[in-house]
């Protein structure tokens, strides 16, 4: 990768971050579930049709590159992680800092308590049935010949489907610890695992088209 690649990566996954902390927020604002697993859907929405880069989106086309090209994605996947966490954090720290601060704060540090008391296990099974829901709704965007009406709708319902479920999303949850103020070294363990969890999903669904083809 040039260093203007590297660059325009960086710029995506850091307008990806941003993007996951205003659906973040808006989902601890929202008192209801349904509504708030709804409205997060925005974020993948956006990130898709803009051309964002995602780290739970594109770790699963890591197993579908060829050898050769295998040492610059994964490049490639560390600069999107690291900007989908420092756009993460930014958000969080602004709201943090907002009028609004208190209501969302409080939400964010109970759910983040929850997650941080979990168990590595409980936290590798979550996050890796959350990696095959995005393999499922980024991939399922990408195939223009299932029409415009599927590949929305699976976006939403497979957003919907990870949040009601309580599954984990490594980078979601890279918003909810800034905006709780929680970070910590036992907090990034926790998302290294759930990124670790989301891989392992993210993966499974191209390996097993390799199979069967």
């Amino acid at each position: 990768m040039t260093l203007s690649q590297c660059g325009k990566t960086f710029l995506n996954a850091l307008l990806s971050g941003l993007s996951i902390g205003i659906a973040g927020t808006v989902y601890l604002a929202v008192p209801n579930a349904n509504l708030g697993s709804f409205l997060f859907a925005f974020a993948l929405m956006t990130i898709l049709c803009y051309g964002f880069k995602l780290y739970t989106g594109a770790i699963g086309y890591l197993v579908t590159q060829k050898w050769k090209d295998v040492p610059a994605y994964l490049l490639t996947l560390f600069l999107i992680w690291t900007g989908n966490l420092i756009g993460c954090y930014a958000v969080g720290f602004l709201i943090r800092n907002s009028r609004t601060n208190k209501k969302l704060c409080e939400r964010a540090a109970s759910v983040c308590a929850e997650k941080l008391a979990d168990t590595p296990c409980s936290l590798l099974i979550l996050s890796f049935f959350c990696g095959i829901l995005m393999y499922l709704a980024v991939e399922s965007f990408r195939r223009k010949e299932l029409g415009d009406i599927f590949r929305f709708a699976a976006v939403f319902l497979c957003v919907a489907i990870f949040i009601l479920s309580g599954f984990e999303h490594c980078i979601a949850n890279m918003y909810y610890f800034s905006v709780a103020g929680v970070w910590s070294v036992n907090t990034l363990l926790a998302v290294l695992l759930m990124t670790l969890g989301n891989s392992l999903g993210g993966w499974l669904v191209p390996l097993a088209d390799k199979l069967r083809n």
